[in-house]
């Protein structure tokens, strides 16, 4: 069973499986919280003698599996492993219909680092939004890295990937949803103050920005403004960072 569990560091195992692997105290024990219910705990793998810290690791009797240090090694994908693994099922369904009249989502062009993946879906989750699509070629929100980046919140808020994220932009329009897609070129997004009440926000790629089809179709260019009024010191900021700050002047906090 270790074994089969230690092949989930590659996406097509995980697609295959439907179940992803967690690593660390702090994101497994964050997940095992947030779990939406308890069935999607498939595993509980703790190193002997390891230490779960505050787990409460006996209510996982059925599920607690104990590993030697060769095997623990094996699921390790950490340069300083903890020794505590969990293995999760995958969130059911795809795609997103929106409920309500106030709705936020956020779009993930072609965001290729999994660290930024899984920060922006956690960031999402904290200022309300819906969900979270991500394009064909965004990093995968179950990638070992995107999963502790999120910092155990990959529960908290819907997550799908699409094949053609500008025809699903242009469905979410039909809906009623507003585009703004995050531009060097944009507007300074605090110059608008009639946000519709269906928004979305799209995020790009970390070196290229967001593809032609997508600001094509958006309805919105936004840009973050920099100190100063000459050219900035950087060239630009995290996409991890951007999303962020305009999910901030976005959101219905």
């Amino acid at each position: 069973m270790l074994s089969r569990f230690a092949k989930l560091g590659q996406k097509k195992y995980r697609d295959q499986e439907g179940v992803f692997l967690a690593e660390g105290l702090r994101t497994v024990r964050e997940l095992l919280d947030s779990l939406p219910e308890p069935g999607m705990l498939e595993a509980l793998i703790v190193e002997e003698g390891a230490s779960p810290g505050r787990m409460r690791i006996d209510a996982y009797r059925g599920k607690l599996f104990l590993a030697d240090r060769d095997a623990a090694a094996r699921l390790a994908q950490t340069t300083s492993p903890q020794g505590v693994f969990g293995v999760f099922r995958k969130q059911a369904g795809k795609g997103f219909d929106p409920v309500g009249a106030r709705s936020l989502v956020v779009a993930l062009d072609d965001v290729q680092d999994p660290g930024n993946v899984g920060t922006i879906i956690r960031t999402a989750a904290w200022f309300g939004a819906e969900a979270v699509v991500c394009s064909d070629g965004t990093a995968d929100p179950y990638n070992a890295k995107a999963v502790r980046s999120s910092a155990g919140s990959i529960f908290a808020v819907r997550h799908y990937a699409v094949k053609d994220l500008a025809a699903e932009l242009r469905r979410l329009q039909r809906e009623g949803f507003s585009v703004s897609a995050a531009s060097l070129d944009g507007s300074d997004y605090r110059s608008f103050d009639d946000w519709p009440e269906r928004r979305v926000l799209v995020i790009g790629n970390e070196a290229n920005g967001i593809g032609k089809p997508v600001l094509e179709l958006a309805d919105r260019l936004v840009r973050i403004p920099h100190a100063g009024g000459g050219k900035p010191n950087v060239e630009s900021l995290n996409a991890s960072v951007s999303a962020a700050i305009l999910l901030a002047g976005l959101s219905f906090v």
